[in-house]
């Protein structure tokens, strides 16, 4: 057992927001079983461009089934008072704060790390203040805490903000961004979020796409896990049940 899990998000992309929720509700059990994990931000618009793919909203059909899909979805993480911040085309030009997340990551911890998505995706998502210039990565990142709640210490001082903002902006962050898109799509992303799982018994790696794909992760990495099964009549219901 154990491998690693090297996961491409963009802020843009709810179902990264998902995902995103997903990996803290499981990274210490998949610590426990040896499966290191690593979220990289990745342009999802980049990813369109180089793939010729588009996002699923633009598509009449897939728009409608949408709405169900991600209230379900959402239901199931926990995540409440969530909607796209009006165009999503345009709130999708996700670049800035993207490049400061790249910057948080090479420079603080990773609970700093994950602080900082939690509250740019809250920003874009609840707040509905995508952080997609210098001043609203200032004010997402000012509110960000180290817990989750009003009264938990900030996540970083008003001189740490400055020096992301700075490197979101810069030559040197923009490569480093453009870079990783560009592996995403070399290991065959047409999407987020995408997964590149590697099995550390075997050497192998694969990708999977989206957040619902967790059982076949950890049926490739050999892990133990439990499959959704149909209770007969009378039989307690999943909220209720005990494993």
């Amino acid at each position: 057992m154990g491998g690693r899990i090297d996961l491409y998000l963009d802020i843009a992309s709810l179902y990264s927001y998902i995902t995103f929720i997903q990996v803290l509700n499981n990274q210490d059990l998949l610590k426990r079983h040896s499966v290191e994990i690593e979220i990289h931000p990745f342009l999802l618009g980049g990813v369109n461009g180089a793939t010729g793919n588009k996002p699923p909203w633009t598509v009449p059909a897939k728009a409608a089934y949408g709405a169900h899909d991600s209230r379900r979805s959402l239901a199931a993480v926990g995540l409440r008072n969530v909607s796209p911040p009006g165009d999503l085309m345009e709130a999708g030009k996700t670049q800035f704060p993207l490049r400061g997340l790249s910057f948080i990551k090479a420079q603080y911890p990773v609970e700093t790390y994950l602080g900082a998505w939690r509250a740019l995706l809250h920003a874009f998502w609840t707040v509905h203040r995508p952080p997609n210039n210098a001043a609203a990565l200032r004010s997402a990142l000012a509110d960000a805490t180290v817990n989750a709640g009003a009264d938990a210490a900030k996540l970083f001082t008003s001189a740490e903000i400055e020096k992301i903002v700075a490197a979101a902006a810069s030559a040197e962050y923009k490569d480093v961004l453009r870079r990783t898109t560009e592996e995403a799509v070399g290991r065959g992303a047409f999407g987020a979020p995408w997964f590149w799982v590697t099995n550390a018994a075997t050497g192998r790696s694969e990708p999977f796409f989206g957040s619902d794909r967790w059982h076949h992760v950890y049926e490739f990495l050999g892990l133990p896990f439990q499959e959704v099964a149909l209770l007969p009549p009378g039989a307690e219901k999943r909220s209720e049940a005990k494993l």
